[in-house]
């Protein structure tokens, strides 16, 4: 078994040629979001769920986007609402959201 459950992982790049990053779409305030939500749920910690910052994932024209591992599916997101879904569907349910994947 690996250490978490469940690894999150959000990119929230910011490129410095001002060229599309995550960054632009508020990355680390989601990840934040997703983060405080995860402990608030108690699902936090060692067999449980982390929620990480990642740099470029080089999918900026999907952006922003974020990867649920062990499963490898990747995700994009608009609002916390959206984050709320995968939150709920696919890491407390087990059933990825298909209508945000890329």
């Amino acid at each position: 078994m690996s250490y978490y459950q469940k690894h999150v992982f959000f990119c929230t790049n910011q490129r410095e040629d001002g060229a599309a990053c995550c960054s632009d779409h508020d990355a680390r305030a989601m990840r934040d979001y997703a983060k405080k939500r995860i402990k608030a749920l108690d699902l936090n910690g060692r067999g449980k769920i982390r929620i990480n910052l990642a740099g470029c994932m080089d999918r900026c024209s999907e952006g922003p986007v974020l990867v649920v591992y062990p499963e490898a599916v990747w995700y994009t997101y608009v609002d916390r609402e959206d984050i709320d879904e995968i939150i709920d569907r696919h890491l407390v349910a087990g059933t990825p959201v298909e209508r945000l994947k890329i």
